[in-house]
């Protein structure tokens, strides 16, 4: 063994030149605290944890009791064991000192609580919260653990605090709710570590995955024969595409570049210390054991290569090391804790042993002659106060009034509910540049709004603004698009058509033309189309509304889907109504077997002066094409009965055009009224808030 101890200092590697470097590297940074650490922001760029005031605290905070003795003894032989097999594995976060510079073990520190809020049952909901609630301080140095571990109830109070008091107050939430939840300490990147997302995608703007679509069954259909190909061309086609390849991959690799600054090397890569939460699957129906980012609130599968290894976990009733390899991350880790030989518990849960040996060179001591000892052990109570959140507090859980997140070429502002006048609560800012100058669209969210409002989306180079509404609203709109609230500029308008008696569902309309779309029917209309001409400028110019100056209709075009009950020849597939020109015309359906569709066409005779009430039938202007239909359809009386018909239905549908119009008048000016007097509604449960809207009413 000495000879080759010899050997190797005497042969030295490149590699072994570098792992020397690096060490020296690591013994300066933990020499000198102060680290390049990304931007973090803060609200109190002078907090000072040392100056807060620790009077007031219960007296658990301030001494041990017995039990809690008996295990920090118990926790310090374990280390010894520990440190004793695996001198190259970092210090393990056992029993750091409280905010009171008392040594805790750590899992006496988590606090299992159930807040009354219905949101907090769920991990979604608890993670959310403390990451809204509390601001991101980094670790002092980001290679170390931090030397204390303050309670939960004191990081709420000052809502502020490291990844591992992030964690501890989340873990606590979490098992509170049933879930099955551990505190992790290990090691990640740095974006993560110091909350860096300028480089992913905003969560707010990842579009669904895409449902493949479900390719023919019908596994006997012909199937044609391709084009043949020319061997000899395709040969030739490769060695083109070959030579162009290199210069079109650096032309590529120039335009990554340039769109997306890759994020530089890390030299503290799989050394930076970090604490996130492990959720086992199993308990409150947990599909799949996950982890979470405490720090952005998002669930991350346990093969993410963000997590580079983990030390130990920890709950409120046991600690355990982690005695897997951790080279290639986390992907392959097994998180079955009943397995000895992956993870080393600190307590038996059972009358068992640790599986730790005490065997040791030096045999002189006391504990290794006592050879094993007896490590099951009862978790004292947690020494944390009970854990407290008003609805104040949940309902505002900005210390600044509003979180800024940034994302790539993505801004995320978060607001509290009734911070702002219209009920805005978050927006997202989309920019074309990594830089965030240039803006793209703008998407806002909204609560507590009477008229019901909920998000809008901005596209900033066409102005075109899109509001989304919930059901309920009284004119039961569930979108509104338009660049403008004045009339004629543009509108589309979504309606909620369960609620309607007409089966609208949909209404677009500009200065020149209208189209309606319909669905559920009884007479299969699904689509109504009108071309509407320019009002009389004489009347515009002297004054006169646009009330008692309309704009004229030019022609009012149907669409039907088929009938299945009538017969093809009798059912209209298409109905045009060519007001001006005094023409009607039907498209009517095919079968199956036909390959023309039958139509019929009304035409105004020339030179003859229009009647009001006339109707005016002869062979000059009627045209019919029919070819599939009976004798009957090509009866004159037949086409007269169905001109007397259609003459009535242009009435109708001339006075159902005028109010659609004046329906649309009407939206524009209850949304305009909507918008200059926007009013929040409270909730009868929220005395609070009914409190504040009283004092100022009075």
């Amino acid at each position: 063994m000495e000879a080759l101890e010899e050997k190797e200092e005497v042969e030295q590697t490149p590699e072994d030149m570098n792992s020397l470097d690096i060490s020296d590297f690591l013994d300066d940074l933990e020499a000198d605290v102060t680290v390049e650490e990304a931007s973090v922001p803060s609200d109190v760029p002078g907090f000072d944890w040392s100056s807060i005031d620790t009077s007031h605290l219960p007296s658990s905070y301030k001494t041990n009791s017995r039990q809690e003795k008996e295990l920090l003894q118990l926790a310090d032989h374990f280390l010894e064991q520990y440190t004793h097999l695996c001198p190259d594995r970092k210090p393990l976060f056992v029993h750091p000192v409280n905010e009171c510079g008392v040594q805790k073990f750590v899992s006496t520190t988590l606090r299992p609580t159930l807040l009354p809020f219905p949101e907090l049952y769920y991990w979604s909901g608890c993670a959310s919260f403390v990451c809204d609630y509390l601001i991101m301080e980094p670790l002092k140095c980001p290679i170390t653990l931090p030397s204390s571990l303050y309670s939960p109830t004191t990081i709420l109070k000052y809502q502020r605090g490291n990844c591992f008091d992030f964690s501890v107050l989340l873990c606590s939430l979490l098992i509170g709710a049933g879930y099955d939840a551990y505190c992790v300490h290990g090691y990640a990147t740095l974006e993560m570590c110091s909350l860096d997302q300028t480089q992913e995608v905003c969560p707010l703007l990842r579009k669904p995955p895409e449902v493949p679509e479900e390719e023919d069954p019908n596994k006997y259909r012909i199937q044609y024969p391709l084009e043949p190909q020319s061997k000899f061309e395709l040969q030739q086609k490769a060695k083109k595409e070959e030579e162009t390849e290199p210069g079109q991959e650096e032309e590529r690799e120039e335009e990554v570049v340039t769109e997306v600054e890759k994020p530089k090397r890390d030299p503290l890569h799989g050394l930076r210390v970090h604490a996130w939460v492990l959720v086992l699957s199993g308990k409150r129906k947990v599909p799949e054991t996950f982890f979470i980012n405490p720090f952005t609130g998002n669930h991350h599968s346990t093969t993410d290569e963000r997590f580079l290894g983990i030390e130990s976990i920890w709950n409120h009733r046991n600690y355990w090391v982690n005695m897997q390899d951790c080279r290639q991350g986390c992907k392959d880790l097994s998180f079955d804790l009943s397995d000895s030989i992956c993870w080393e518990i600190m307590f038996s849960e059972s009358n068992e042993p640790s599986q730790l040996p005490t065997e040791s060179p030096k045999k002189d001591t006391d504990d290794m002659e006592k050879g094993e000892i007896d490590m099951s052990f009862e978790m004292p109570l947690s020494w944390v106060a009970r854990i407290k959140v008003s609805y104040r507090e949940y309902e505002n859980p900005f210390s600044q009034g509003k979180k800024v997140i940034l994302y790539n070429k993505a801004k995320l502002e978060k607001w509290a509910a009734y911070a702002n006048g219209d009920g805005l609560v978050e927006r997202v800012t989309v920019y074309a540049d990594s830089d965030c100058t240039e803006e793209v669209e703008v998407k806002e969210w909204f609560k507590h709004r009477e008229d019901l409002l909920y998000m809008r989306e901005v596209n900033k180079q066409t102005q075109l603004i899109t509001d989304y509404f919930r059901p309920g609203h009284p004119l039961l709109l569930k979108a509104h698009s338009y660049t403008s609230l004045e009339p004629e500029t543009g509108h589309t308008v979504e309606y909620y058509h369960t609620a309607r008696v007409d089966g609208l569902w949909k209404r677009s309309e500009n200065a020149t033309e209208m189209t309606e779309y319909f669905v559920g029917r009884e007479d299969f209309l699904h689509m109504r189309h009108i071309e509407l001409g320019e009002r009389d400028k004489t009347m515009h110019m002297a004054g006169i509304g646009t009330d008692a100056n309309p704009r004229p209709i030019v022609q009012i075009k149907e669409y039907f889907h088929r009938n299945p009950e009538k017969p093809a020849d009798e059912d209209i597939e298409e109905r045009v109504f060519m007001v001006i020109d005094d023409i009607i015309q039907l498209t009517y359906h095919l079968e199956v077997h036909d390959t023309i569709a039958s139509k019929v066409v009304f035409c105004r005779v020339i030179g003859r002066e229009k009647r009001e009430e006339e109707i005016f039938l002869s062979r000059e202007n009627s045209v019919t094409y029919q070819p599939w239909s009976s004798e009957k359809h090509k009866n004159l009386l037949h086409l007269y009965n169905l001109l007397w018909e259609l003459r009535e239905e242009q009435k109708l549908l001339k006075q159902q055009v005028r109010d659609s119009e004046a329906e649309m008048l009407n939206i524009l000016a209850v949304r305009e009224d909507e918008e200059a007097n926007i009013k929040l509604s409270v909730s009868m449960y929220n005395t609070a808030k009914r409190g504040q809207q009283h004092e100022a009413m009075v």
